[in-house]
């Protein structure tokens, strides 16, 4: 797995945990051909299908040039709202990251995910 190096992991970490706090649940990194969950909090099971995930978070790739040149502007992250918690995926080039969290306020994905964005756009994926 070609994953990112260790200071880019702590950056991701560091910009989602200062974004959200103790409501960050998980963070994994994916690219078109790979996947790995950098952090999963200590009270949750190991058990999610990462891949499973990844197949459907992948679609954000497709979905950066098939919203390019819209009205709305360019595609920025998406937000999924599950039972109990949300998924964040933000995408960079030809790599991302989503985020699972405990419920919280709307307007603190847009913190979270511009923070993560910038993390990816300061490296590339080796």
């Amino acid at each position: 797995m070609s994953r990112p190096a260790d200071d880019n992991v702590d950056e991701l970490l560091s910009a989602a945990r200062t974004a959200i706090g103790d409501e960050l649940r998980s963070l994994t990194y994916f690219t078109e051909d790979e996947i790995e969950q950098l952090y999963l909090r200590s009270d949750l099971s190991q058990t999610a299908d990462l891949v499973g995930f990844a197949e459907n978070e992948r679609q954000g790739f497709h979905s950066q040039s098939m919203y390019a040149n819209t009205q709305l502007g360019d595609y920025l992250f998406t937000v999924r709202v599950f039972e109990n918690g949300y998924l964040t995926r933000v995408i960079a080039g030809d790599h991302g990251v989503w985020v699972t969290t405990d419920s919280m306020e709307i307007d603190r994905f847009e913190e979270l995910a511009s923070a993560l964005a910038s993390v990816l756009r300061s490296f590339d994926p080796v």
